[in-house]
């Protein structure tokens, strides 16, 4: 039985993060949820994190994430510090998430194969309708005086009326 769940979306611009997720929690061939949050602030707000993939492997990374964060202070650093030892700890690389980390400057998708990709046009997505979340975002982004949050939601509501597993039930956080 195959579990999809969520698509995030992340958009940097004019020195504003907006991170977008949908709720769609996907089991086999049934919709088992509408409105998963999967999107939080965290280091007392200044941070904006998602993740794609099951709650308890998102959740584990996000408290990791943060106490990296508390332990360097930079969110560059941090993230690097987690993808090695995401990578590297026998536990945790059987989690099976994906990660965006974001703030006004840095805006970052973490895997369990120890990726740490800042993207080139501050757009990031992850999960099942992530490429469809992306390229509205992008055509938006582009073609469009819409603001980081504006993009966010508009691109993840065309990701809903394309993927199967993502929804309108769009959950934006903002910086």
């Amino acid at each position: 039985m195959k579990i999809r769940s969520t698509t995030i979306l992340a958009v940097r611009k004019d020195g504003k993060l907006a991170v977008a997720g949908d709720g769609q929690v996907t089991v086999d061939k049934t919709i088992m949820k509408h409105g998963a949050h999967k999107v939080r602030r965290v280091a007392g707000g200044k941070v904006i994190a998602g993740f794609a993939g099951s709650a308890a492997d998102g959740m584990t990374l996000l408290e990791k994430f943060e106490g990296k964060l508390n332990e360097f202070k930079d969110i560059t650093r941090a993230s690097v510090e987690l993808a090695k030892e995401w990578r590297q700890d026998r536990a945790l690389r059987r989690l099976e998430a994906l990660l965006i980390v974001g703030n006004a400057e840095h805006l970052l998708v973490l895997s369990g194969t120890g990726d740490v990709i800042e993207p080139d046009e501050g757009i990031a997505a992850i999960g099942s309708g992530g490429p469809y979340a992306q390229a509205a975002a992008a055509a938006l982004l582009r073609n469009t005086n819409l603001s980081a949050e504006e993009i966010a939601r508009k691109a993840l509501e065309i990701a809903g009326e394309i993927c199967i597993y993502t929804n309108d039930k769009v959950d934006v956080v903002t910086l």
